[in-house]
């Protein structure tokens, strides 16, 4: 019980040099909030399903955009075979070996988000 008061004294002195903005940064900059439509904004790429692959905590996407395939990595996600998806921009990785699948895939684009659109290709 001793150090229940020692906790306490600690979180309230403590907080106030938590809650100072950053040299430079607004006080109120921190606290706005983003707006609804801008993780969609993000998602500035667009492509058709033409395979996906399920391991576990990944899907791989077999994607095609302007008659070109790339591959895409990205936490498991459920799309299937001709679905139209949005994605961001990703990281791209050359000469990735995945372990699970045990394959070598010349480039693959890890990809923060991946959403299924009603749009056409």
């Amino acid at each position: 019980m001793k150090s229940l008061p020692f906790l306490f004294a600690l979180s309230v002195f403590s907080a106030p040099a938590l809650a100072a903005p950053p040299a430079g940064v607004s006080p109120h900059q921190g606290m706005q909030m983003p707006s609804a439509a801008a993780p969609e904004a993000k998602l500035s790429q667009k492509g058709k399903v033409q395979s996906a692959i399920n391991v576990p905590q990944y899907t791989y996407l077999e994607v095609t955009q302007n008659k070109k395939t790339r591959w895409l990595a990205v936490s498991t996600v459920a799309v299937k075979k001709g679905d139209v998806i949005r994605f961001d921009d990703g990281m791209e990785m050359t000469n990735f070996h995945s372990k699970s699948l045990n394959r070598t895939f010349p480039s693959v684009f890890f990809v923060q988000r991946v959403v299924v659109t009603k749009e056409k290709e």
